[in-house]
Parts: structure tokens; sequence; C-alpha cells
């Protein structure tokens, strides 16, 4: 009797960590925050089982591959270890306004999706982790829309792709049906966006999703644009954005957000202290705050992509010799 106990509840166990871990493979969303606040989510831990990589964690986390890795400096991306303890970076800044339709966020590798609030209901926002182009195939920035959508798609390789399998050896054919083999995955959107094929669409190859990998299109983890796919109709606006830098509030405290800068991009540009320096000042006008700027430069010489307090506290502000708004 004791037996058939213990086995029911280890079934019970198995059949709920399979439920967390399903859930997880959902978008993430939140309900969008009133007033000035911008900050959503809340930093989640995962300990790290023997056969664990990273990109199993971002994914079962619905996080990505960049995303996981810089929020833990130190941690081997493939044998981070049993029982390592990972920080799995679940709180963000919001994109700038408007928020409406999908924003494709390059810097973060992340796509938000502001879905229009029935009647009597709370605005939320989903987000999911993505990849985008690579340095010689950029993803293009500004306005477009979803113009059409396509189940099973056919991928229709464009020359300069064929090309350059070409060279490597590994030539493509001028279509590729609906199968495993298509790396378009089994949903895929299209951009409006002028001279070239801009997709949001799946892949067959989950463990690169996060990277900066693509052609210029904006892939997601299989699961996740099937979620979006049935969700998003055509004609829906779509605004592509490189914000490597995010200040935002949540109650009374301020927060910064910083990702490295994407490949092919001028670092010097790209981390200058001045950038920082001209957003916190612009977000603390109108309060009387002090900044912790060590902390702030910290955060900005780190770019975990994990949102960081930056005020002083009282107690601290007080130690220092200053008064708030100082």
């Amino acid at each position: 009797m004791k037996t058939r106990y213990r086995s029911s509840a280890l079934r019970l166990a198995a059949w709920l960590a399979s439920l967390a871990v399903s859930a997880q493979l959902h978008a993430a969303t939140y309900p969008l925050p009133s007033g000035e606040d911008t900050v959503i989510g809340d930093i989640q831990y995962a300990v790290a089982e023997h056969e664990d990589t990273l990109l199993d964690l971002g994914r079962r986390y619905g996080v990505g591959y960049e995303e996981i890795v810089a929020a833990n400096p130190g941690v081997d991306p493939w044998l981070p270890g049993a029982g390592t303890r990972v920080l799995i970076p679940s709180r963000y800044i919001l994109p700038d306004p408007p928020r409406e339709g999908l924003i494709v966020s390059l810097a973060e590798h992340r796509l938000w999706y502001f879905p229009r609030a029935k009647v009597g209901e709370a605005p939320v926002v989903m987000t999911y982790p993505i990849s985008i182009g690579k340095m010689d195939w950029k993803t293009p920035l500004g306005m477009t829309r979803i113009v059409n959508k396509r189940e099973k798609p056919i991928w229709y390789p464009p020359e300069s792709v064929r090309r350059e399998h070409e060279a490597d050896g590994r030539p493509l054919p001028k279509a590729v049906p609906p199968g495993p083999d298509n790396p378009l995955g089994e949903y895929a959107m299209r951009l409006g966006i002028p001279g070239g094929a801009y997709l949001i669409h799946g892949t067959n190859l989950p463990a690169g999703v996060g990277m900066q990998v693509t052609h210029g299109c904006i892939r997601m983890y299989p699961e996740n644009i099937s979620e979006l796919y049935k969700l998003v109709a055509v004609n829906t606006s779509v605004r592509l954005i490189d914000q490597p830098y995010r200040m935002g509030w949540h109650g009374e405290e301020l927060y910064i957000e910083v990702h490295a800068p994407l490949e092919g991009q001028d670092p010097v540009e790209m981390r200058s202290l001045t950038n920082i320096t001209r957003l916190l000042v612009a977000a603390t006008q109108n309060r009387s705050v002090a900044i912790d700027w060590a902390r702030a430069e910290r955060a900005f010489i780190l770019a975990t992509g994990v949102p960081e307090p930056v005020l002083l506290r009282p107690a601290t502000v007080q130690a220092a010799g200053e008064t708030p708004g100082g």
C-alpha cells in the first residue's frame, strides 16, 4: 500500500512539474502598469540539473540564449553544473511608447505584443525571445505591418542566401517544402518591408533562438510562434527598434537596463556613458531624487540586460552628505 501511494505521489509530482515547464513555454504575460511605472516582471532563479545547459533553462523559462548568458556572467553556457543557481532575466523595462501591436526590440532579442484590451478587461503585454539578423544581414528598423500569414510555409531561399550556401558547400533548392528541413518551421508572418522577404517565423533549430544569426528575419521558438500566430491578425502594426539602454520607474525606484551592442555596431559610440547620463537626467528631472552614479556605471559596464535600481537610498544620501535631487 505504501509503495502504491509513493508511486502515485511521484507521478503526481512529475505531472505538476511538467505543467510548470509547459506553462513557461508560452508567452510571459503581464498587466500593463499604470501611471509612470514601466517595469514589469520579477527576477527568478533556477537550479541547474546535471544535464542542463543555459539554452535548456532559457527555453524552459521563455528566455533566449544571449539574454540568459549575459545575465549569468562566469557561468559556462554548455555545462553550468548540477546545483548551479542560474538567474532567469524575467524583469523588463517596457519599450518606449506607443505600446500597440508588435514591437521587435533588436538590442534585447525580444518581441513585444500589445493586444487590444476587450471591454471590461485590463490591458496586458506579452513578450517572447527572438533571433535577429546577423551582421551582414541586419534586421531593418522602422514601422511596417503584417501583410500575410502562412501555415506550413514553403521557403523560397533568396538568391543571395543560395549563393552563400553554395559557397559553403551546402547547396539549397529553389524551394524547401514544409517539414523538418524547413527553417521557417510551421508558421510564418510576412512583414511589409520593401526590398526583401522579412518574416516573423518559427524554426527547425530552436537552439539558435535568442541569437544574432538570421538573414534578417525574426525567428521564434516553435511553441511561441504557434501561440502568437493565432493572436495576431493581418495588418497588425510592427515597430522594429534598437534601444540598448532603457530607464524605467517602479513606484519610487528608478531602474536602468543595459544591453551589449549588437554585432556590427560601433562599440565606442554604443558604449558612451554620455548616452546613459542623458537618459538618467531626463528620467529624474521631475523628481527630487539622487542617482547612485557608481551603480549606474557598473550596470552600464556589465550590460547584463537585467534592470538594476540606480537611486541612492535616503540613509546612503545622508551618509554621503548629499541632499536628494542634488
